[in-house]
């Protein structure tokens, strides 16, 4: 599990271990995932489990650093079944205007970081059981104001999961990928909780945030079902195959001059990632830590 370390990973970590799986964790927070692994590990056995559930501090964007990793965890784990493709950032970006270093990095670690564990693992992955899901997004099909670099990385992994169940097919491994509306988690209130994310949405039914609890259990079904597609809310999946339709709704809903004040204020609020990156001198310290 990737992005583990809060979020959707680390709710997903703590419910499959509860359902009896052996997790590993992966992620760029060491307190968050010491935290979550411990909960993930005392889940699994019942009770305080001694060291809880492996877990390692690892930059996806890091390829050496993630190939060490993804062997240390398949180590760990006596073997793969499923790897679930979660770590992502998102920011706020004006693409005319706006700060190019949030398009390279939400590129980077959205869909090279996916790219590059699907990789590593899928090796693990190919038998009849084995099972990758990608977390992408409804951003993927449908698009907002200020949000063009996490469509862009979120649509390419649509694309990268599509391509993928093909490939895997003929060893009898599945693909899934999720897509997901504004959820409850620390990623939507910091990606939405600026001044510029407010004026674009506030009145509207965009900004509206649905309980993460729901998202876990659309996971956990699609992993034990090895499901194609896992969307929440519902409405999610609904959208998809009408994603034409509802981006000239998004487009009529959205006011020009809502648009334009939005931008402005973005580009002059400086809004960070939602997850502090690793300075360039230490993304490429990849090292192992375990609970």
């Amino acid at each position: 599990m990737t992005g583990a370390a809060r979020g959707i990973g680390a709710a997903l970590a703590v419910r499959l271990a509860e359902r009896g799986a052996d997790v590993a964790l992966l992620g760029l927070e060491p307190d968050a995932l010491a935290a979550t692994a411990a909960r993930a590990g005392g889940a699994r056995s019942g009770g305080a489990r001694s060291g809880g559930a492996p877990w390692f501090a690892c930059d996806v964007t890091d390829r050496a650093a993630l190939e060490d990793t993804v062997e240390r965890a398949v180590d760990a784990l006596g073997g793969l079944d499923v790897v679930v493709a979660n770590a992502g950032v998102a920011a706020q970006l004006p693409l005319v205007g706006g700060d190019p270093y949030v398009w390279d990095r939400t590129l980077a670690v959205n869909l090279t970081g996916v790219y590059d564990t699907v990789r590593l693992a899928g090796p693990h992955l190919s038998h009849p059981q084995g099972y990758a899901l990608l977390v992408s997004s409804l951003a993927a099909a449908v698009h907002l104001p200020l949000m063009g670099a996490y469509s862009a990385s979120k649509a390419g992994v649509e694309a990268l999961g599509n391509a993928l169940r093909l490939e895997l097919a003929p060893s009898g491994a599945r693909v899934g990928v999720a897509y997901f509306g504004e959820l409850d988690t620390d990623m939507t209130s910091r990606g939405f909780g600026t001044e510029a994310a407010s004026t674009l949405v506030r009145g509207t039914p965009l900004g509206r945030v649905a309980p993460l609890e729901h998202a876990i259990d659309a996971l956990e079904r699609g992993v034990a079902r090895r499901s194609r597609v896992v969307a929440s809310p519902r409405f999610v999946r609904a959208a998809l195959p009408a994603r034409g339709a509802v981006q000239r709704g998004v487009e009529r809903t959205l006011r020009r001059s809502r648009v334009r004040r939005a931008l402005q204020i973005a580009r002059h609020e400086g809004a960070d990632l939602t997850t502090p990156q690793p300075s360039a001198a230490s993304a490429s310290d990849g090292h192992r830590e375990t609970a």
